[in-house]
């Protein structure tokens, strides 16, 4: 029999499902009974009636799709408005809205890291940056996670323009970035500073204004944002906010958004009423990052080994990969869903259940996700 030359891959799967890495899809249903700790909506916007209601409208009156890249048929006077307002909400100059946030630190990372370009990446980024990264003609310098010292030494042993790029909040353990720190050390250095607040928009700064907000760097000459719309604001999509003219630049230069297909009217629109909620309604981030404490405090206290959460994310560290599946998969048993990190997904390898806080989560909540947690623990989980 002829060999096909995908065979490989079934040694791959083989290796997989020997190391218990085997990723598996789980659809949804609709009316499931879980309490949802897995997903990232921690304003509780997904569902909000005014955000369902706007997405609705755009498709009727847009249609289903954008019909066409952003700079031939696809951008509509929805996705300016977002723009517009996605801009003056989080304090900086202009915004560019993709089609997802991966999508956009693909965009800004290749459009702001040319040839000759210093790149210099926290140890801790998330994947998109990570390719972005890669994408990029710069020349890449990984440092140790959060650590503005390895940035000042990275920048200083590169000549030419550089970039510093970082997560405002990592996502597995929930921590915050030093960007007061790394941005005077960009500045010393005449580099420019790239930032993911995915994990802090719609949680941290005044209102929910982001991480970069609450350092007091929206706006900077310097500084250049990314977003996505899909967690706080409970939609689907991504930006970039910065400068005008890094704006105009990546209009004109950035290829996941010239060769894309613009994010959908619907997602726009929904994405629009969201942030008119937590305009009209600033203390959602306050409750969200309540939970998020009152998450870690319980947990702590049953003698769990949890981070302390400077956002909405919540992590619980568990004895080995094996056994944190069989915890995930024994609360989800129990009625609650909670995120599973393993490697090769942890860059400190270091496996964990991850709970992402909600603004519309009650207290009564919380404590139910905790005992079952509690409860569902493994041996070596608990002090």
């Amino acid at each position: 029999m002829r060999a096909s030359p995908f065979d490989w891959l079934d040694a791959q799967a083989d290796r997989r499902r020997a190391a218990g890495l085997v990723r598996v899809l789980r659809p949804r249903p609709l009316d499931s009974p879980l309490l949802d700790l897995a997903g990232n909506d921690y304003l509780g916007l997904t569902r909000h009636p005014r955000v369902t209601a706007a997405a609705a409208e755009a498709a009727r009156c847009w249609g289903a799709g954008a019909t066409g890249s952003r700079l031939v048929s696809g951008t509509t006077v929805l996705h300016a408005e977002l723009e517009d307002e996605l801009a003056a909400f989080c304090g900086f100059e202009a915004a560019l809205v993709l089609s997802s946030g991966y999508a956009a630190n693909l965009a800004a990372l290749t459009a702001l890291a040319p040839t000759g370009t210093l790149i210099v990446s926290d140890a801790a980024n998330h994947a998109s940056l990570i390719d972005g990264c890669r994408l990029a003609r710069g020349t890449t310098r990984i440092v140790a996670h959060a650590s503005p010292d390895a940035v000042r030494t990275a920048l200083a042993e590169g000549p030419g323009p550089a970039l510093a790029v970082t997560d405002s909040v990592f996502s597995v353990d929930g921590e915050a970035a030093p960007l007061r720190a790394l941005s005077a050390v960009c500045r010393a250095a005449g580099a420019g500073l790239l930032v993911d607040d995915a994990h802090g928009l719609g949680v941290l700064g005044s209102g929910g204004r982001g991480a970069l907000h609450a350092a007091g760097l929206a706006g900077a000459e310097d500084v250049v944002a990314t977003v996505t719309l899909s967690k706080a604001l409970g939609s689907q999509g991504g930006a970039v906010l910065g400068p005008a003219r890094v704006i105009a630049h990546l209009v004109n230069t950035a290829r996941t958004f010239i060769f894309d297909t613009g994010l959908a009217p619907a997602a726009a629109g929904a994405a629009l009423a969201a942030l008119r909620v937590l305009r009209a309604e600033p203390d959602r981030p306050t409750r969200a990052r309540a939970v998020a404490g009152l998450l870690h405090d319980l947990l702590s206290g049953a003698g769990c080994a949890v981070a302390r959460p400077d956002a909405a994310v919540v992590s619980v560290r568990a004895p080995s990969p094996e056994a944190a599946v069989r915890w995930a998969a024994e609360c989800r048993a129990e009625g609650l869903a909670v995120g599973c990190f393993r490697p090769p997904s942890v860059p400190d390898g270091v496996s964990r259940l991850r709970l992402t806080a909600r603004a519309d989560l009650t207290d009564a909540q919380v404590r139910r996700a905790v005992r079952v947690v509690v409860e569902r623990a493994p041996a070596g989980a608990l002090a």
